[in-house]
């Protein structure tokens, strides 16, 4: 018999995230609640957007997306051919959106919003989690995603997008494992597209460690044509890589200078090919 040590590495299960919308969206409506006038108005780390932008940014991509996806309805032809093409897509459907929204009042907004809600909670517990997803995860080099990948993807930015929100107002975060830890597991997907021009031998392992109770291990294993995730390290591993919690959902998601977060980040072994990770980015836009 072959011990459960000696069994190849295999690849990750999947991330299950449908049941945590209710809550993370109960969340963003008690926080939305209870913000004073200056509050809405006020500068979050994302360059252009203040407060009130980013809730009609989440007010429009729930919107949009329960439109398209549920409803198979297309306002518009649009022909993707090219990476670029999609993010100059996504990047001007964002702000006609928070163009749009952020003229409503927030007693509308959030009204709004609490509906929007619980019909996308409803939509995506209402999918099969592995039939083939309406859209791909693009940012982790997906051309076809399954259900559990881009339900998770857009439980990403419903968590991360409200963290924006409580780190501008100093509110508490939702730093939770049971909220954070599938965030992360959702973002860490994207290693074997973000290192597929990172060059390294067959058999290079890396090992990446979010360091703080919400986190965890993932090991990225090369090759002989691609890197892969894989549920174990087996071997030692050519680079070890720590990111504190903290900052670890900023650097996936544009929210802090990669010098900033190089000097955050503790690598054993190749630098070169750990510090790699901080170009990994895990949003479209």
């Amino acid at each position: 018999m072959v011990s459960a040590t000696s069994q190849p590495a295999g690849p990750l299960g999947p991330i299950l995230t449908a049941h945590l919308f209710p809550k993370i969206e109960a969340l963003l409506i008690e926080l939305l609640r209870a913000l004073s006038p200056d509050d809405w108005e006020t500068q979050t780390i994302s360059p252009k957007w203040k407060v009130k932008d980013v809730a009609a940014h989440l007010l429009d991509t729930h919107l949009r997306k329960l439109s398209m996806a549920r409803d198979g309805y297309a306002s518009e032809t649009v022909v993707i051919r090219s990476s670029a093409d999609l993010l100059a897509l996504v990047n001007r459907l964002n702000e006609e959106g928070v163009r749009l929204y952020r003229r409503l009042s927030p007693p509308v907004l959030i009204s709004m919003m609490e509906l929007a809600s619980q019909e996308s909670a409803q939509y995506h517990q209402s999918l099969d989690p592995f039939a083939p997803a309406k859209f791909a995860v693009s940012w982790a080099g997906d051309t076809a995603s399954p259900n559990w990948f881009d339900t998770a993807r857009e439980f990403t930015e419903r968590w991360h997008h409200q963290q924006q929100i409580r780190l501008a107002v100093n509110r508490p975060g939702i730093m939770t494992r049971e909220l954070y830890h599938p965030v992360l597991d959702c973002f860490m997907r994207g290693l074997p597209h973000a290192y597929r021009d990172a060059l390294a031998k067959p058999g290079t392992l890396l090992q990446f460690e979010i360091a703080g109770e919400c986190g965890g291990a993932w090991y990225l294993n090369r090759g002989s044509e691609s890197w892969r995730l894989v549920d174990r390290l087996l071997g030692r591993a050519t680079s070890q890589i720590a990111i504190p919690q903290e900052i670890a959902w900023r650097i996936f998601t544009k929210g802090i200078d990669r010098r900033a977060a190089a000097a955050q980040v503790q690598v054993v072994g190749d630098s070169e090919l750990g510090l790699h990770v901080l170009r990994m980015t895990a949003i479209v836009g």
